[in-house]
């Protein structure tokens, strides 16, 4: 037997008899915009209404649903039609009954691409977040990955993606991929990220810097006003160590041990943290030296690393295996002779210097063209 057909005069007359006056004039104002079939204004209407306190309950909303929303909900807009169900969906007490409720309404919602994703979005973060269901979330992160990689510009989903899958790859231990789409967010939904949230996101983007594989361009995370509100809170410290690291400040580096070390994931990777720090304290020099002056000598390098002689070369190795800069060794002579160093994002000391190396350049430049103009009578005569 087919379910009866919701009576949507008699579910709304009933809510309009509630003795609340703003939410009876609320329920008034919906029952004129359905009557009028205005359904673009009914939906910006109920996607900020559904969020009310009265509404806060299981019962509620899949009644508001099932005698009223469900008759008109492949009239309106279906990513409106999502964020309204956002809301309900996030009050229905059984998770996976709600991500089987979620399933059901693709077909409806299947003419609009970013609902479908938004949809799938919200399945992945009932599966994190309530299930604990690893395997299912990751799916969806994959088969979303790609789709709106070639999506073509940037949508609201965008940022609900990224942070899902951040989530995802903090709870599992990935680093690197953690860091990557917590930036990626942050470039997305920076602006509706809560501000007393900022610090907590601040803290694991900076272990994740230093932790995560591939990760040598702090200088990004570096320069996003997220990381300040790390100021005047406890892991203050954490701009401190991101800063060495940018510069490979291999001093400052031990000198903060005593506070970095109480961090266990930290501590626990203090090899791979010395690696990571010669690895960019190498691009550093690199970086600093002139066109004419790329020969760097195993001596200087050990000096400013803080590596035993021996192990030199075999940073250098993979330096250049990193593709984090380019040249050749030359093992008689003890030196490395770079031609190129990863481009990084550049803190105001970094540019200041580069300005200084451009000054110098276009300096010899001139004396080279005055020398030219100075010799060409010769030239010309002989």
């Amino acid at each position: 037997m087919s379910n009866p057909q919701p009576n949507v005069t008699a579910y709304l007359a009933t809510q309009k008899k509630t003795t609340n006056k703003e939410l009876a004039a609320e329920w008034t104002l919906i029952e004129e915009l359905y009557n009028e079939k205005l359904w673009n204004e009914l939906t910006i209407k109920l996607v900020t209404f559904v969020r009310h306190e009265s509404l806060q309950d299981e019962t509620a909303l899949l009644q508001l649903y099932q005698n009223f929303l469900s008759t008109f909900e492949t009239k309106i807009n279906p990513y409106g039609l999502i964020q309204i169900l956002e809301v309900v969906v996030d009050n229905i007490s059984d998770k996976k009954e709600a991500i089987e409720f979620l399933e059901k309404m693709k077909d409806k919602v299947k003419i609009c691409d970013e609902a479908v994703w938004y949809l799938q979005v919200m399945q992945g973060n009932l599966y994190l977040s309530n299930l604990n269901d690893l395997n299912a979330t990751k799916k969806i992160i994959e088969e979303l990955r790609d789709v709106l990689e070639e999506a073509g510009n940037v949508t609201p989903v965008h940022g609900k993606y990224y942070m899902l899958a951040s989530q995802y790859y903090r709870r599992v231990g990935k680093h690197s991929d953690y860091y990557r789409c917590g930036l990626q967010f942050l470039g997305c939904s920076m602006d509706e990220y809560p501000r007393d949230q900022w610090a907590q996101q601040a803290f694991f983007l900076g272990l994740a810097a230093l932790l995560g594989d591939g990760v040598y361009n702090i200088g990004e995370l570096l320069a996003h006003p997220i990381l300040e509100s790390l100021k005047g809170t406890e892991n203050e410290w954490l701009m401190e160590l991101l800063k060495a690291f940018n510069t490979g400040d291999i001093n400052k580096f031990n000198d903060m041990k005593k506070i970095w070390s109480k961090i266990p994931d930290l501590a626990a990777q203090e090899v791979k943290l010395r690696q990571k720090i010669s690895l960019l304290c190498l691009m550093e020099m690199t970086f600093k030296r002139s066109a004419i002056e790329r020969a760097i000598s195993f001596t200087d390098i050990a000096q400013e690393t803080k590596l035993p002689a021996k192990e030199v070369e075999l940073l250098i190795m993979k330096a250049l295996a990193l593709d984090l800069v380019r040249g050749e060794i030359d093992q008689v002579a003890g030196v490395v002779n770079m031609s190129w160093v990863q481009p990084r994002v550049l803190n105001r000391s970094q540019i200041v210097g580069m300005a200084s190396t451009l000054d110098t350049w276009m300096g010899a430049i001139t004396n080279m063209e005055k020398l030219m103009e100075n010799r060409a009578a010769e030239i010309l005569t002989n």
